[in-house]
């Protein structure tokens, strides 16, 4: 019998790589992808008529309105904004507006401050700056996508091939017409279409996988465990189908007695340091 405080004992803290924190490379080409436009706009900076400057580059270099939502930390090309006049979209993709009404969004949002009084010195920086902060924001999707890596380095270390004998992101659909088997059960009778981040076909069993990494704690962890304690009695009922589930984190720590009940109805639920104990091989047959 596997031990449940042993278990939870192998959790960690993270599993972060070096561009985890930040993607530079993608902060970089973001940034040079308006770097023309951003240059342009730069003249702005100290302008003693700003208005009538910025309303003559947007006569001359329309192009140069995309640039704005990000200056506001904005990815949208549509800002939608209120005021005592009414509810405004203002589209910074194509020029919907009149410049004139471009030129008052600049001054009420703040922006013509910004550039004017010098509170900035280059815009290639500024904005460099801006995407720095909006990529951390990225964290918690690179976190999921990181458990999922380290998985799949796992099943191909265990001699499976992409495509050949494990799958990534299958429907249950998929699953259902590629080996013809019957997932009604965990379907809710085929009105529910389940996502497996993995499937590992053995010559006798299907096995659908589910993956992550939890660094901090939350009521989503206790939702997570319910509902794959109840994914794994589903699952059970079906010949030829075993769920297993690859978790990690010490956020489970403030979630530890939901996981238990989890851990203490499905007989494969592993961690990290099951899967560099070989786990995979130990498993999938």
């Amino acid at each position: 019998m596997r031990n449940f405080d042993s278990f939870l004992a192998n959790f960690r803290d993270s599993i972060a790589t070096y561009n985890y924190y930040i993607d530079f490379n993608k902060v970089y080409g973001n940034v040079e992808s308006i770097k023309i436009e951003l240059n342009i706009l730069n003249s702005l900076i100290g302008s003693k008529n700003i208005k009538t400057d910025f309303e003559k580059i947007l006569q001359k270099y329309p192009e140069t309105l995309k640039c704005v939502p990000i200056l506001l930390a904005v990815r949208n090309s549509e800002i939608a904004v209120s005021d005592e006049n009414g509810s405004f979209v203002f589209d910074f993709l194509t020029q919907t507006r009149t410049i004139s009404d471009y030129s008052v969004f600049m001054e009420k949002s703040g922006l013509f401050n910004l550039l004017q009084n010098h509170l900035i010195g280059n815009l290639l920086d500024y904005v460099t700056g801006v995407e720095t902060g909006l990529d951390s924001n990225g964290r918690k999707n690179r976190g999921g996508h990181l458990m999922e890596d380290l998985v799949e380095s796992y099943i191909q270390k265990a001699g499976f091939i992409k495509n050949k004998n494990y799958f990534k992101e299958m429907y249950i659909h998929e699953i259902t017409q590629k080996w013809n088997v019957d997932l009604s059960a965990i379907s809710n009778q085929g009105k529910m279409e389940k996502r497996f981040d993995y499937v590992v076909k053995t010559e006798n069993q299907i096995y659908v996988i589910e993956t992550n990494f939890y660094g901090s704690g939350g009521s989503k962890l206790n939702e997570t465990a319910r509902s794959y304690k109840t994914l794994a009695q589903e699952v059970a009922t079906i010949d030829g189908v075993t769920f297993v589930w690859f978790t990690d984190g010490n956020g489970w720590r403030s979630a530890r007695h939901n996981l238990e009940e989890t851990f203490d109805v499905m007989e494969h639920i592993y961690c990290i340091h099951d899967m560099e104990d070989g786990v995979m091989r130990k498993v999938f047959k």
